[in-house]
């Protein structure tokens, strides 16, 4: 049984023995020669790490199509690496690397046999930009001050915007579009949007920033910058709140429970035997408790939940509803591959299976997106790439755990983010918009860049002190 499991995570695959018996290998390094004599080349790394600060920190202010050339720009800098390596062909390679590349490729023969091609090979540009930033980012990363820098970045970006979303809360803010029933009692309600211009979107883009500010209280050794995480949590879940976006709210509520089970289990070793067996159940009772009071005290939030179960009575349900059931005629008509990746493929095909007056930009669920754009083989590569992230997730986690590395509070971030944003997506669209998209292989890459990874001698003295806060 274990070595099935074993098998199935790919947990003792060696990835790097993989590439180096493969033909990329022979692409690393070609332009070693040029690199050791190139002044700009010899700070690789930092300029690296400042494009994808770049991405992260100027994301919700600018264009999609700025966005775009950045992630071309991170693209190109990724190759200029690649062939200029000066490092063993492989170092960094990991069974994530491979299945996103397996991933991809399924992409491409999808794009191949799609009944829309032409939109489907921009769908593909799209998505191997997207790839590609994760490979980025999952290599410069191995270095804790560029990840630490990096996750400030998207901090303080996410601040600024949460800071925007409760002053539209306190002073109004016109809505850009029907966001609420407008039979509901909640029709006159604000929906803050700051400058992402939709709730939902609002919503995708602050739970990331909610799991990261409260790892950061833990993580960041000084008691100012403490302070600072703690009024990043507040802002950020309140603005988040205030979206009033149920899909939103359930990926808020997984996110925070699955962190909070996580530093129960990351302190337990250092708590008295009695507490070591109840702490998990009396947190698990104590936030169940919680959301319940919450919701049957505050009469919007207890209107807006229980919409969540009113079906189709409910418009936003029932919108959601009958784009499901297209979408789902669309993958038994294309079972295998789907129609090739991307919104414009999706557009292209969906007027064919729409019922009337039910137009859609996607699925509304990342998990009928991946099947109806690159079937159900894609799917099942989706959800085995997810294993395996969250099984290195868990392992890596164990690791840094047993040497009291503070780390560790940011790969419990990125694993319970990760739940959380799968939570929300699976009932909304904006999982594909470029805020938020990256932020999902943000995590992915975070995870991927613990592996293989040495403890740092501080982590070995901070193992000794016992003194993570």
């Amino acid at each position: 049984m274990i070595s099935t499991w074993q098998n199935l995570t790919l947990t003792n695959l060696s990835a790097r023995h993989w590439i180096e018996a493969s033909y990329l290998r022979r692409l690393v390094g070609l332009l070693r020669n040029w690199r050791q004599g190139s002044w700009l080349m010899q700070r690789a790394e930092p300029l690296a790490g400042l494009l994808v600060m770049l991405v992260f920190g100027l994301a919700p202010f600018v264009s999609n199509a700025l966005t775009g050339i950045l992630l071309i720009a991170c693209a190109g800098f990724w190759a200029l690496l690649t062939l200029s390596d000066d490092v063993e062909a492989g170092a960094g390679f990991t069974p994530i690397h491979l299945l996103v590349l397996l991933y991809w490729g399924i992409a491409v023969v999808a794009t191949a046999a799609s009944p829309v091609r032409a939109a489907a090979l921009e769908g593909l540009i799209k998505f191997t930009l997207y790839l590609l930033l994760f490979v980025l980012l999952a290599r410069v990363l191995r270095s804790p001050r560029i990840r630490s820098v990096v996750i400030t970045t998207y901090l303080l970006t996410a601040l600024l915007v949460s800071v925007v979303g409760l002053r539209q809360w306190f002073f109004g803010a016109d809505a850009l579009a029907t966001w609420v029933d407008p039979e509901s009692t909640l029709a006159g309600t604000t929906r803050v949007y700051s400058f992402l211009g939709n709730p939902n979107l609002l919503a995708g883009y602050l739970l990331p920033a909610v799991g990261f500010s409260a790892a950061a209280f833990f993580a960041w050794k000084r008691w100012l910058p403490k302070a600072l995480a703690v009024v990043m949590w507040v802002a950020n879940s309140a603005c988040l709140v205030l979206t009033f976006s149920r899909g939103g709210w359930i990926g808020f509520v997984v996110a925070c429970f699955c962190l909070l089970m996580l530093l129960v289990h990351w302190f337990s070793v250092y708590l008295p035997q009695f507490w070591r067996r109840w702490a998990l159940p009396m947190v698990l009772a104590g936030s169940a408790a919680f959301v319940l009071v919450a919701v049957a005290t505050v009469d919007p939030l207890r209107e807006r939940v229980l919409s969540i179960f009113s079906g189709r009575e409910d418009s936003s349900n029932n919108f959601r509803i009958n784009v499901w059931m297209a979408v789902i005629e669309m993958i038994k008509d294309r079972p295998f591959l789907g129609i090739g990746p991307g919104n414009d493929a999706f557009n292209r095909v969906y007027p064919q299976y729409q019922a009337t007056g039910y137009t859609a930009l996607s699925a509304y669920s990342i998990f009928l997106e991946v099947a109806v754009e690159v079937g159900m083989i894609g799917l099942a590569c989706f959800l085995w790439l997810l294993l395996v992230s969250f099984n290195r997730c868990w392992v890596e986690l164990q690791r840094l755990r047993t040497v009291g590395s503070r780390e560790g509070f940011w790969l419990m971030a990125a694993g319970a983010t990760m739940l959380g944003m799968l939570a929300h997506g699976a009932v909304d669209t904006v999982w594909y918009r470029p805020q938020v998209i990256t932020l999902w292989w943000l995590m992915i890459a975070m995870i991927a860049s613990y592996i293989n990874q040495p403890p740092l001698p501080s982590d070995l003295e901070m193992a000794d002190s016992k003194s993570f806060v």
